[in-house]
């Protein structure tokens, strides 16, 4: 009956997160975290400093143990799987980390086909063209002979992206994408991300805390909490901006600063 269950949320559900506790040592940063991600979804996870974040995603990808709880991956234990599986699981998640981490010496093209290099028996034939592919849907074929030094920022970007799908799991894990760049360049990113959702299903779980870019393409926020170490909200941003009854989400979603401080002076 479980592996049956487990397979039933493995085709309803691109990742499940349960009963998770995120931290080092004696420090815990998120305790008893649940959620799930559907297929073709486009999930932002939110928070304060502190908040375990970027931890979180570390963990659902396998590089770091939680203190207790469960990722399933596509119905798959993360967690208690062989390390031979875990390998297999991780494989199918695409993992960006928020400077796009590009080697200098590498060509776009090259960089991009790296985990294919490493990791599969194609021929050099059939990992360009499936780099060329992506490079084509990312809107840089132009660039597949440019070094990374030749790149804008947003340009850098999509070639993380492009070499975080090469292996083709189709579930994408994007930490701060948007950071340090210029307005127009982070919407296009936007842009990209929801094509990349409708052309090939993309499931996209993205760390960020750019309110324009949530709103713009987010389905839901998960907002996670320092202070009480746990997810505080869960839905559609536009819910949370204009019914959240907790004014720390509110204050979130309608950037609104800290209370004013008066010092009474004798």
């Amino acid at each position: 009956m479980a592996d049956t269950a487990a397979t039933q949320a493995g085709m309803r559900y691109a990742i499940s997160v349960r009963n998770l506790r995120v931290g080092f040592g004696a420090q815990v940063l998120l305790e008893n975290a649940s959620f799930d991600v559907r297929r073709g979804e486009i999930v932002v996870i939110v928070g304060g400093s502190g908040s375990g974040k970027s931890s979180l995603m570390k963990t659902i990808c396998g590089l770091h143990a939680p203190l207790a709880g469960d990722v399933l991956i596509e119905g798959e234990s993360m967690v208690h799987a062989s390390s031979e599986v875990r390998a297999g699981l991780q494989r199918r998640l695409g993992v960006m980390y928020q400077g796009g981490a590009l080697f200098g010496s590498l060509t776009v093209l090259e960089n991009v086909r790296f985990p294919l290099d490493r990791l599969t028996r194609l021929t050099l034939e059939q990992k360009n063209l499936t780099v060329r592919m992506l490079l084509r849907e990312l809107e840089m074929e132009h660039a597949e002979s440019s070094m990374p030094a030749e790149l804008s920022g947003g340009m850098i970007k999509r070639a993380g992206i492009a070499r975080a799908m090469a292996l083709g799991g189709g579930i994408l894990l994007l930490d701060e994408p948007s950071a340090g760049l210029d307005p127009v360049t982070a919407a296009n990113l936007d842009r990209t991300i929801l094509a990349l959702r409708r052309n090939l299903g993309a499931t996209v779980v993205i760390v960020s805390h750019e309110l324009q870019s949530i709103f713009a393409i987010a389905d839901r926020a998960i907002m996670l909490d320092p202070i009480t170490r746990a997810i505080i909200a869960d839905d559609k941003p536009d819910i949370l901006k204009n019914s959240s009854r907790d004014p720390r989400v509110q204050q979130f979603f309608n950037r609104q600063p800290d209370a004013l401080r008066t010092e009474r002076r004798g």
